[in-house]
């Protein structure tokens, strides 16, 4: 993947918390192993159900120090530029405005105000109460380590699906969410949760096509890259995961779709660059 003399976001803060608020739990054992792997690609917050106050952040407009982590800092805000110049496209072709996400970079916890205190055992999330995507730069890593899901490609892919998820919350699809939380069991909110998770991933295809298409902010990706996107779709299949983790597949307990589900929907986003053609929650297609 090419990205090298791709400009910079400036929509890009940066800060961690020590306390305040309420985060997720996982209890210990295997059940807690699963419960954190399952929400890495969480598009929203568990912990959001608790409120927290203060947010210690600042804006940032260079990369500062060197080595990989500044190397990486680079990489997320050129690719997050990237977003940015494709949805603002797509949005200016809808007749509509895009509202630019923020992107908070943090180390090891943060205070998410609005959605709550968590740790980077979370994963990357978006927090549609404050439009902003949560990254904690140590999950590259932890993708080629305990996912098996190397490479700048796969970096690209958690990035563009977070900002998947505030598009959905420009579009109203996580307004439609939070209501139906309050009258669905957890089964069927589940069911919901998929569907939400699979148009995040489809819109991250989305971006890939149009940035394949057109190269825009100097970014590059090839058919190899598209493959490296993919495997990470696939070992982050809540199937895939569950088997791992716990040794058995509970279908009803899934958040995010299956490895086979993630990477369709993912490839036909990138296949058809049609934002019209993503909307999982009416279709009954691979499902």
């Amino acid at each position: 993947m090419q990205w090298s003399g791709g400009n910079e976001s400036n929509d890009v803060e940066e800060g961690s918390s020590s306390g305040g608020g309420r985060g997720l739990f996982f209890g210990g054992g295997i059940l807690g192993l699963i419960g954190a792997a399952i929400y890495l690609f969480t598009g929203i917050n568990p912990s959001q159900l608790f409120n927290s106050s203060g947010n210690n952040s600042q804006q940032i407009n260079t990369v500062p120090g060197g080595g990989q982590e500044s190397r990486d800092k680079q990489f997320a805000r050129v690719i997050f530029e990237g977003t940015t110049v494709v949805w603002d496209s797509l949005f200016h072709t809808m007749g509509r405005t895009y509202t630019h996400p923020i992107l908070h970079l943090y180390t090891d916890a943060v205070d998410a105000a609005g959605c709550g205190y968590t740790t980077s055992a979370t994963g990357p999330f978006y927090c549609p109460a404050n439009q902003r995507v949560y990254l904690d730069l140590s999950f590259f890593d932890e993708l080629q380590n305990k996912f098996s899901a190397p490479g700048e490609s796969a970096w690209a892919y958690v990035i563009a699906h977070e900002v998947g998820h505030h598009i959905q919350n420009l579009l109203g699809v996580s307004a439609k969410m939070d209501e139906a939380r309050q009258n669905l069991s957890e089964t069927a909110y589940n069911k919901l949760s998929v569907k939400l998770e699979l148009q995040a991933d489809f819109y991250a295809g989305v971006w890939a096509h149009y940035e394949a298409l057109n190269h825009h902010n100097n970014i590059v990706i090839e058919r190899a890259d598209i493959d490296s996107a993919l495997t990470a779709a696939h070992q982050i299949g809540d199937d895939r995961l569950q088997q791992k983790y716990q040794g058995r597949v509970s279908p009803d307990s899934f958040t995010h779709g299956t490895s086979a589900q993630r990477m369709y929907w993912f490839k036909k986003g990138y296949d058809t660059g049609d934002i019209n053609q993503g909307n999982t929650f009416t279709t009954s297609e691979h499902f």
